[in-house]
């Protein structure tokens, strides 16, 4: 179910420069959930599955297993935090949010979209995200095609 974010009044469009520092951050935890799941991956194929070391790595099918698992993983870390409450962690450090137009959390389609078009938009080295620099309501690809946008959250009150 969808939630309803309140404060739709206090948050504007967010910037290339907070966007890249929480996509930074993200990219550490990724890094973390990678290795894990590369871990996870070796040693059931060496203790389930009964692989040898040297068959370890060999074959196209070890190779792609592996990286559909770390792209599922990114999926579903991303996705996890975005339907959830619209933030991921590095989203949290740089006080930003993602939201539907109409400022409720998305949909896991919409994450699958966001996802998949922010993987086509670092392929065209980077033309996606510096998308932002020429719209006028500083959106990326992936909020276009997706229909959210990127906000960047007031200062709590202290």
């Amino acid at each position: 179910m969808q939630r309803r974010f309140g404060n739709l009044d206090d948050v504007w469009p967010a910037g290339l420069a907070r966007r890249l520092g929480a996509m930074l951050y993200d990219s550490f935890l990724i890094a973390a959930i990678w290795i894990l799941v590369a871990g996870l991956h070796l040693t059931i194929g060496r203790q389930l599955l009964g692989i040898s070391a040297e068959q370890v790595g060999a074959g196209p099918l070890w190779g792609l297993s592996l990286q559909l698992l770390l792209l599922g993983a990114a999926f579903a870390f991303l996705a996890f935090s975005w339907t959830r409450g619209g933030m991921t962690l590095g989203m949290q450090a740089w006080r930003l949010r993602v939201q539907t137009l109409d400022g409720r959390s998305i949909t896991p389609v919409q994450a699958l979209v966001r996802f998949l078009v922010g993987l086509l938009s670092l392929a065209a080295f980077g033309l996606g995200y510096l998308w932002i620099l020429v719209d006028r309501e500083r959106r990326s690809w992936g909020d276009i095609v997706s229909a959210t946008r990127v906000v960047v959250l007031p200062k709590p009150a202290k």
